[in-house]
């Protein structure tokens, strides 16, 4: 046999072999869930993915929300008790501090409770996989809150109805130890000209607007965030720079933080973050979040 045939040969039983390999099932990661405080949800592997360093700052630096902040304080406060609390949906203007204001008020309700409070991340477009996800977090000793970031539905999206059954409409419920908070920038979750649609073609149109809306429904708590006025925006630049030492005559940081917001079109706390870092990379100062 000579040298050709013998690599033609290697290179067919190299080939089977990684096709025999792919055909065998895939052996589940088992979930460690002492070994973090917050995890996102891979549903392929049915594995909750420790996050090491969560992206989040601390519940003071977040300003112009204390009424809605106040209350989500309370809610996941009475649920890390084992206590009745609602899901709650984050809704309204974006950059305003909806999903930094979930992460931020896990850390502070573990802080001061010493509680060893869960925050699950799952990706909008893993929530047909919540019923799998729900059935590993339903017998463990852990208490979770679900968190979805910006949460919507669109046309010929049936994913909704998996939500729907998992917060409240299935025949099993929502575990007792689990609770589902979402940020989103629609009140219903669905675009007006779906409803619209909807409306318009079906055979009894109150019914069939009826059926979404009744989506949101399924949250105790509807929290409505804002856009912001200068005084709210001003407050959130001053915090951020005496947080951070950032050291600038105090009438140079308000015109600078001014400008920032005009030539952007907009103020929120987005905003304000982003000045705040471009403000820092020009004073060679470190900011750690």
């Amino acid at each position: 046999m000579n040298d050709f045939k013998v690599e033609e040969l290697l290179s067919e039983i190299k080939l089977l072999r990684e096709t025999v390999q792919s055909l065998a099932p895939k052996i589940a990661k088992q979930n460690d869930l002492d070994s973090a405080d917050c995890f996102v949800w891979s549903p392929e592997q049915l594995y909750l993915q420790p996050v090491a360093k969560p992206n989040r700052i601390e519940i003071a630096l977040i300003k112009g929300v204390d009424h809605v902040r106040d209350i989500l304080v309370e809610n996941t406060e009475r649920f890390a008790k084992a206590l009745p609390a609602n899901n709650t949906l984050l809704w309204g203007a974006r950059g305003m501090g909806k999903s930094s204001l979930v992460k931020s008020v896990h850390a502070d309700t573990n802080l001061k409770q010493g509680t060893k409070l869960k925050l699950v991340e799952i990706h909008r477009e893993d929530i047909n996989t919540l019923p799998a996800l729900l059935n590993i977090l339903r017998d463990s000793e852990h208490r979770f809150i679900l968190f979805c970031d910006d949460l919507s539905f669109d046309h010929d999206d049936t994913a909704y109805k998996s939500l729907k059954a998992a917060l409240d409409g299935g025949i099993e419920g929502r575990p007792e130890n689990v609770i589902f908070y979402a940020t989103s920038n629609r009140r219903h979750l669905l675009p007006r000209d779906m409803m619209e649609n909807e409306r318009s073609t079906a055979i009894n149109p109150a019914e069939a607007v009826e059926e979404k809306v009744s989506l949101s429904d399924r949250f105790g708590l509807w929290l409505g965030f804002h856009k912001c006025d200068q005084d709210d925006y001003l407050s959130m630049i001053y915090g951020y720079a005496d947080h951070y030492g950032l050291e600038i005559d105090r009438d140079d940081l308000r015109a600078q933080s001014l400008t920032w917001a005009t030539t952007r079109g907009a103020r929120s706390g987005r905003v304000a973050w982003q000045f705040i870092q471009d403000l820092a990379g020009r004073l060679n100062k470190q900011i750690n979040t």
